[in-house]
């Protein structure tokens, strides 16, 4: 009535339906894809903007965006799977796309 496919999972009726784990795997393949784009994005960004639009929008500066977005590069990269750092570094991330890089590129339209 049942059958076992790959690591164990039992489907009724001896069906071999996709695994659940299978699309688990390229779910968690992709959430993590996109994180790794999005530290990127921000890091190279953040390299962009010269020191004084950090200032005049009254934000970090250059090198503490620089330093907190590569560390969370970094770790992305080196595969630290402690899962509070990566939220961390992921919240810091979306910081920096949602509120500073905003702010220096209004800076540059004016």
């Amino acid at each position: 009535m049942y059958s076992s496919i790959g690591s164990g999972l039992f489907l009724p009726g001896g069906g071999t339906g996709v695994l659940v784990f299978d699309i688990e795997m390229w779910i968690n393949l992709v959430v993590v894809v996109v994180m790794l784009a999005m530290k990127i994005f921000a890091f190279v960004t953040a390299l962009l903007f010269s020191s004084e639009s950090y200032v005049a929008a009254d934000k970090l500066t250059k090198v503490a965006w620089c330093l907190i977005l590569g560390v969370a590069l970094l770790l992305q990269v080196v595969a630290v799977s402690i899962p509070f750092v990566n939220l961390a570094a992921l919240i810091a991330v979306c910081v920096y796309l949602a509120d500073v890089r905003p702010a220096l590129s209004g800076l540059r339209r004016r």
